[in-house]
């Protein structure tokens, strides 16, 4: 189980293929398996292909703070140095996104391309922080589906919602319907400062997201609660490619990872990253 030392911790990372590199980076409460079920395997002949587990998740090391983008930005950027990898296409999905984009932005010139599968971006926590936001109420259903009563006073409570969910079986790929490893994100809601970093804009302004001009694929599921983000960033990322993909809500690489690496595959060029 290879693992690298960043910033004092611990982090599993696996690398396989050659050719361009690519790394991938994945959400909050999740690890790297989430790429390696479809995508790693199917690009694997094609590129150097980098996934790792987050601070606090999977195999890597759980300190008791630094969980905000520009933490993580940092992270990955020694991660990446003790790899040698000096540029790389980023893909991020979800949290994994919005760390992807954090990282382009303090280091422009280490990113090629960027694709980003529904990130929330903290700076656009208004559009969700309204009571007739759409997410809460499809969050309290995947809840109830669950056996889980959300108390009317949780409704819009994002940090209880979150540790609720934990104990729900999962809900997509091919151990949909089994149950989660709770344990240790039950650890890392009490102990770390996840769950209140998550939020923070750290740095991560929506003036500097608009002067991002790498190319970038924005990927969003057509039944997803983030449209307000997707919109907002498909208006207003200079160099954006913007796609709904259908019959998905928010676990795009689970969901429809046929049609990621299509697209993913048009949008990388065929080239060696510079």
């Amino acid at each position: 189980m290879p693992q690298a030392l960043v910033n004092g911790i611990k982090l599993h990372y696996q690398q396989i293929g050659h050719g361009p590199d690519i790394v991938m980076v994945h959400g909050i409460t999740g690890n790297l398996a989430i790429w390696h079920l479809e995508i790693i395997p199917a690009f694997m002949n094609e590129y150097r292909l980098t996934t790792y587990d987050l601070r606090g998740h999977g195999y890597s090391d759980m300190p008791p703070t630094g969980y905000t983008t520009a933490d993580h930005a940092e992270d990955l950027r020694r991660l990446l140095d003790s790899l040698g990898i000096e540029r790389a296409h980023l893909v991020g999905h979800s949290f994994g996104a919005d760390i992807s984009l954090h990282y382009t932005i303090l280091y422009p010139e280490r990113v090629d391309r960027l694709v980003l599968i529904e990130p929330a971006i903290p700076a656009l926590q208004f559009l969700r922080d309204r009571k007739d936001w759409v997410g809460w109420k499809y969050w309290r259903d995947k809840l109830a589906t669950g056996g889980e009563s959300v108390p009317e006073d949780k409704w819009h409570d994002p940090e209880y919602l979150v540790r609720a969910s934990i104990n729900l079986p999962k809900v997509f790929g091919f151990r949909k319907g089994q149950q989660r490893r709770a344990a240790p994100l039950i650890r890392l809601m009490n102990t770390t400062t996840a769950a209140v970093d998550y939020s923070e804009i750290a740095g991560m302004s929506l003036d500097k997201i608009s002067r991002v001009r790498h190319p970038t694929l924005v990927i969003y599921g057509e039944d997803s609660v983030f449209m307000g983000t997707y919109e907002y960033l498909r208006d207003h990322l200079p160099n954006c490619t913007a796609l709904l993909m259908p019959e998905s809500e928010h676990f795009g690489p689970l969901e429809q990872p046929q049609f990621l690496m299509k697209h993913m595959r048009a949008f990388f060029p065929a080239e060696p990253v510079p």
